[in-house]
C-alpha cells in the first residue's frame, strides 16, 4: 500500500529514525507549536481550540516528566521546572491568563534551546572522535 501523503510519511520516517536526544527536541518544539496555537486561539477567543492545544502541551510536559531518569541529579532539579511549566498551562487554560501561557512557553524555549546545544555538542564530539580513528 503506497503513502498518499509523502509529507506524512517523511514526518512518520523521522519519528522511526531519530535518536533518544531528538526525540526529545522534538517533543520540546511540539509542546512549543501548541502552545503558539493556544497563544492564537486565546486571544481570538477560541475556547476549544486553546484548551484542545494546551492539552497536547500538557501532555507534552507529562511525557517528558515521565521519562526523567530520577537517579540523576539533573533529573531531580528539572522534574520542579516541567511540574511549574504543566501547573502553569493548566492555569492559563483555565484562567485565561496570557501570562502564565508566556512563562511557560519561556522556560519549554529554554529547556529546548539547551537541549539542542547539547545535541550539537554531542554530534561535534563524536564526529572529531571518528576523524581520530
Amino acid at each position: 500500500m503506497a503513502i498518499s501523503n509523502p509529507y506524512q510519511a517523511y514526518q512518520q520516517n523521522s519519528v522511526n529514525t531519530a535518536t533518544p536526544g531528538e526525540l526529545t527536541l522534538m517533543l520540546y518544539n511540539g509542546c512549543l507549536k501548541f502552545i503558539q496555537l493556544a497563544k492564537v486561539a486565546m486571544k481570538e477567543n477560541n475556547v476549544t481550540d486553546k484548551n484542545i492545544n494546551l492539552q497536547k502541551a500538557q501532555n507534552i510536559i507529562t511525557e517528558l516528566m515521565v521519562t526523567l531518569k530520577m537517579d540523576v541529579e539533573i533529573s531531580k532539579q528539572m522534574m520542579p521546572l516541567y511540574d511549574f511549566v504543566r501547573r502553569q498551562l493548566i492555569e492559563a487554560n483555565v484562567k485565561n491568563d496570557i501570562r502564565a501561557l508566556e512563562d511557560a512557553e519561556g522556560i519549554v524555549t529554554d529547556f529546548r534551546d539547551t537541549w539542542k546545544q547539547v545535541i550539537q555538542a554531542n554530534r561535534k564530539l563524536q564526529y572529531n572522535k571518528g576523524g581520530q580513528v
